[in-house]
């Protein structure tokens, strides 16, 4: 912002505790996987002096050094927090994955937030989806700046990229979106590129040369200052623009000359106010240098130009009972409000609770009321519970660091709290309060598994609760029509860590099986049937009659049951007994093992035996009549149809739409929206859709998004009820 480098503060990645929210700046990376996210961070982290030339801390790790997963797989699958110093301010950098499995941790990022950064790759552009992020959080108002990374690769244009994000993300201003520094490029190599070596800052036009391994500054020469004005001029007729002082434009237009204090002071301003959105350059440390490129000019714009937590909006608060709490704004003194914002097990701590303290100081070894609500829906129980806090730390790598206390404003781990999840509410033990929850996106992808042995099936249950404690993103269903156990994720990716976490820290091995919907059956026309259970082996013999008639009725109906008998040819004690009878056959199915529904039972006639009738005999009755009613009518089978909501970008409505046709599906309508996408409703089998969120995805390289409700149960097409017929009896 000023171009000058601050000094480092502290030893090498040093934990402290922030003292005043004034001195904390909270900053979320988004961007697309490979975007170059976790590199920006190691590399600010380097600047800042957090850890050695090689990323790595004091005791070995790298700074990103978190999950074996992540290794595994060598890409981000979790939030994680990287807290870093520099010109006295505390700065928790918030690395998030980039692959839209994982958009739950992307969201808790934004949550614990005050700013953005949008890391764009000038080797890929930008995606729909970073877009779509960029969109959520202009309609909060978050404040965002760009970072343009791989400057390095052989066909990157900076210019280019900044008209390219200047058209994604300035809507109605691309001169809201301007470079504050322009590359500065060395000899071209054999391919005739020339790579990026520093910086050239347009307020100050000042060059930072990063060639020799140490930031250098000097002056450009005759030949640079033309495209270094053109820039300049356009970069303050921006800040202008946003500046609060209408007086500036009519001044500079005049011909005044404006002070650069005074420009940098309306560009923090407008910075922090989300109303103007700086491009800068980043790159990670070359061979060599001390410093990546661009990374003290990144950690000036957020330590001067990003909100304080003073400077965001208190949260909505309630009591446990619901009544409204108007709280201070982030007031260290205040009641205590933290939340939740990311949980993880720590094989050798137990679980470790990510925590944004909204309101008041948190401290160790204190007592905490924990309060989860709202996601009953996802396998998260309601619940209100005092906890004692652990011990409170800034993670760094691998390792925890201990700190004394956490503001209101700043970020911390804390040990040992058994019960919070992901999302819950921490406050004073004697003054319960309970924050809205945010909005996540729903699991989409069913994934149904068993216990691989009966070991595991002692541990699955318990497992499974910690993941989903984990992940709100996760829901846990035990379907009582299919009796399996299904985890819903949001992609196959996120399924896939789901299942490694389970078996590498769980101990719990599953297998996968195919998803079951829950198909019904139901007569189609009119039958009778006639059961007769009759036996005598020595002793009590047994001897029912029933005969009964079935009619469909319409869907939703269940199973209506009518006594019609006459002249006492069924005892009255024994009508009960072939309702039994007759509900019992119909939870079992009468054609391809799925439940009967929406049928009237009526009993006709019957007879009895004085001495050989009994309840257990009119039961087994009224089961073979409907079976023998079934025998001689078309049984349909019955599909769970489900409304679909599709909001997808325009180019792909055609797509999209005749995707949902050849899934049977029917379009109820469409309905343009103003951000150039098109919500479009259909209903579709639920048989057909059980992959749609990796299907969709595809369709619409990750810019759609959907929705999905139970409508009713419908006839299925006969050739498609045929082959579930085939399936069912090879099983």
């Amino acid at each position: 912002m000023g171009d000058k480098a601050h000094a480092h503060l502290g030893a090498a990645g040093r934990a402290t505790a922030a003292d005043h929210p004034a001195s904390v700046r909270n900053v979320v990376l988004v961007g697309h996987c490979g975007a170059g996210k976790t590199t920006l961070v190691e590399a600010l982290a380097l600047t800042a002096g957090a850890v050695n030339r090689a990323g790595r801390v004091e005791d070995g790790g790298t700074v990103s050094d978190y999950d074996e997963i992540e290794h595994r797989q060598q890409r981000s699958v979790q939030l994680s927090l990287v807290p870093v110093e520099w010109g006295g301010i505390k700065v928790n950098l918030l690395d998030t994955p980039g692959y839209a499995d994982f958009v739950g941790e992307l969201r808790a990022g934004l949550r614990a937030a005050d700013a953005a950064l949008f890391v764009v790759s000038a080797a890929d552009g930008v995606d729909g989806a970073t877009r779509m992020v960029w969109d959520e959080c202009a309609a909060v108002g978050m404040p965002r700046a760009i970072v343009v990374t791989h400057l390095e690769a052989a066909r990157a244009d900076f210019d280019e990229m900044v008209r390219t994000c200047a058209d994604a993300f300035g809507g109605d201003d691309p001169d809201a979106v301007l470079p504050l520094y322009l590359p500065l490029h060395g000899p071209a190599g054999p391919d005739g590129h020339a790579p990026v070596t520093g910086l050239t800052g347009l307020l100050s036009r000042t060059l930072f040369d990063y060639a020799s391994g140490e930031r250098k500054e000097s002056d450009p020469d005759e030949a640079q200052l033309p495209a270094i004005e053109e820039a300049r001029n356009r970069l303050i007729e921006g800040i202008i623009a946003e500046s609060e002082d209408e007086t500036l434009m009519d001044r500079y237009l005049d011909g005044e000359r404006i002070d650069v204090q005074t420009l940098i002071d309306d560009l923090e301003r407008a910075v922090a106010r989300g109303t103007f959105f700086p491009v800068l350059a980043g790159a990670p440390a070359a061979d060599g240098a001390r410093q990546g490129i661009g990374t003290v000019e990144l950690l000036e714009l957020i330590t001067r130009g990003f909100p304080t937590p003073l400077e965001r909006e208190a949260p909505h608060v309630t009591t446990i009972d619901g009544h409204a709490r108007v709280l201070k704004t982030c007031d260290p003194a205040g009641p205590l409000v933290a939340e939740v914002v990311k949980t993880s097990s720590d094989p050798y701590v137990g679980r470790v609770s990510l925590v944004r303290v909204f309101s008041g100081t948190l401290r160790p070894d204190e007592t905490v009321h924990v309060s989860g609500h709202g996601l009953a829906d996802r396998g998260h129980e309601d619940h209100d519970v005092d906890e004692r806090v652990g011990s409170l730390s800034a993670p760094f790598g691998k390792q925890q660091r201990t700190l004394t206390h956490c503001i209101a404003g700043d970020l911390a781990c804390v040990a040992k709290l058994g019960r919070a999840e992901t999302g819950d509410t921490l406050s004073a033990k004697d003054d319960p309060l309970l924050m809205t929850a945010w909005r996540m996106p729903d699991p989409l992808l069913p994934l149904a598994i068993e216990a691989h042995s009966k070991a595991d099936e002692d541990k699955l249950s318990q497992g499974l609760s910690r993941l989903v404690a984990e992940d709100p993103t996760m829901r846990l269903e035990h379907n009582p029509h299919t009796h399996q156990v299904v985890l819903w994720a949001l992609g196959e990716a996120h399924a896939d860590v789901a299942l490694e976490r389970l078996r590498s820290r769980y101990g719990v091995q599953v297998d996968v099986v195919a998803h079951k919907v829950s198909l019904r059956e139901t007569f189609g026309e009119r039958s009778g049937g006639r059961g007769r259970h009759v036996k005598q082996s020595g002793g009590h013999g047994q001897y029912a009659v029933c005969e009964i008639e079935v009619e469909p009725l319409p869907g939703g109906s269940g199973i209506e049951f009518v006594d019609k008998v006459v002249g006492g040819a069924v005892p009255r004690q024994f009508i009960p007994s072939v309702e039994k009878g007759v509900r019992a056959q119909a939870a079992r199915g009468v054609a391809a093992g799925y439940p009967l529904v929406d049928v009237r039972v009526t009993l006709l006639d019957g007879k009895a035996h004085s001495v050989d009738s009994s309840d257990a005999a009119f039961q087994t009755a009224g089961a073979l009549a409907l079976r023998e009613a079934a025998a001689d009518a078309t049984i349909h089978l019955l599909e769970p149809v489900a409304e679909v909501s599709v909001l997808v970008g325009d180019d792909y409505v055609g797509t999209v739409m005749s995707d949902l046709s050849g899934r049977r599906g029917r379009v109820l309508g469409t309905e343009q929206t103003n951000s150039g996408r098109t919500l479009i409703r259909a209903e579709v089998p639920e048989i057909e859709i059980g992959r749609y969120a990796v299907d969709l995805r595809s369709l619409s390289h990750g810019t759609a998004r959907f929705d999905r409700v139970y409508a009713r149960h419908e006839a299925m097409p006969a050739h498609v009820a045929e082959k579930v017929r085939e399936q069912a009896r090879d099983t």
